[in-house]
């Protein structure tokens, strides 16, 4: 019974690392480049959904680049709680032309 039991245990786990989307399991390790990010990318930082995602976009396209990080709390609705959850995961890198 054991042994069955582990069977299943390891299917399963197998199941889960193999057949998954990498996206899916690397979602909590990815870095999101702010002056590059998609809609998609930046709602999938902590505290950011679709709203405030739209005024990034659109701080970045009014303003230009963001310089550091820290920037981000420059767009109305991200302030120092959001970055502080979010700071190991955001980077700041210029856009390649």
């Amino acid at each position: 019974m054991t042994s069955r039991v582990l069977c299943v245990l390891l299917a399963t786990v197998f199941a889960i690392t193999v057949l998954m989307p990498a996206s899916v399991l690397a979602t909590d390790t990815e870095k999101v480049n702010i002056n590059t990010a998609s809609k998609e990318q930046l709602t999938t930082l902590k505290g950011i959904g679709p709203a405030i995602a739209d005024r990034i976009i659109e701080h970045r396209n009014k303003t230009g680049p963001f310089e550091k990080p820290e920037d981000l709390q420059l767009v109305k609705g991200v302030g120092e709680k959001i970055y502080e959850i979010n700071k190991d995961k955001i980077i700041v890198a210029l856009p390649q032309q």
